[in-house]
């Protein structure tokens, strides 16, 4: 996969979030995307090939295998990655749809006319899609969390497993390669995981503190504005 590609489309999200969304991409591109691409696809790339079980039953080490790995930690990391970095376009989107409105609207009304302030200012419709796409991204945080744990049973890989599967001739031993060093990977991954939940929680909390903070200031600058109106009169 390029993930280069998927670097260029983000660096565009970047100018639009706040300080938590700027720590929380630099987290995803340094902790998670690099090291996947450095480091975790080379440790999985032997996985299957070096999976060993104590028979020589055709079919039975590459059943067993797959009974123990329906999906391989690295392509349920690539799918994660994609899906918790995609809800971020839709701020991206959104910003180019009032920018294209605000082009519409000069060629109407004239250059020196305006109908956003700033395309780009988290307010009304934007602050919304801003937020959904938080707590989307949440989610796909969770789930995948929860998915590589149910299907694993834990983010621990033990070093000996035990398959009947058939082909298998009987409860026979497969080793898997590695399990230490993977082990390691999945934690790191994991936790990396979990900071970005943290990093999403923390910036809906912002945003929503934010928001209520400006309303009751716009409220009590209008109840002053009134005041200032009736004594006036």
């Amino acid at each position: 996969m390029d993930w280069k590609f998927l670097q260029g489309l983000l660096s565009g999200v970047n100018k639009y979030s706040t300080a938590f969304g700027r720590i929380w991409l630099s987290v995803v591109f340094v902790f998670r995307v690099l090291v996947f691409v450095v480091a975790a696809e080379r440790v999985w790339s032997d996985d299957q090939g070096h999976f060993d079980c104590n028979t020589r039953q055709p079919g039975c080490t590459n059943i067993c295998y797959d009974y123990f790995f329906p999906i391989s930690h690295i392509r349920l990391w690539a799918l994660q990655l994609i899906f918790v970095t995609c809800p971020s376009f839709m701020v991206v989107l959104h910003v180019s749809y009032r920018e294209e409105r605000e082009r519409k609207y000069k060629l109407k009304h004239g250059e020196d006319t305006r109908l956003y302030e700033n395309p780009g200012q988290k307010h009304g419709g934007l602050w919304w899609t801003y937020l959904m796409s938080l707590f989307i991204k949440t989610t796909f945080e969770v789930t995948f969390l929860y998915l590589l744990h149910y299907i694993y049973d834990s983010f621990k890989l033990p070093r000996k497993v035990q398959c009947d599967v058939s082909p298998c001739p009987n409860l026979v031993d497969c080793y898997i390669s590695r399990p230490t060093e993977k082990t390691i990977f999945t934690y790191f991954m994991v936790t990396a995981s979990v900071v970005c939940v943290v990093l999403n929680i923390c910036e809906i909390f912002y945003l929503v503190a934010f928001r209520v903070v400006s309303l009751k200031q716009r409220g009590s600058a209008q109840t002053s504005s009134l005041k200032v109106r009736h004594n006036m009169s």
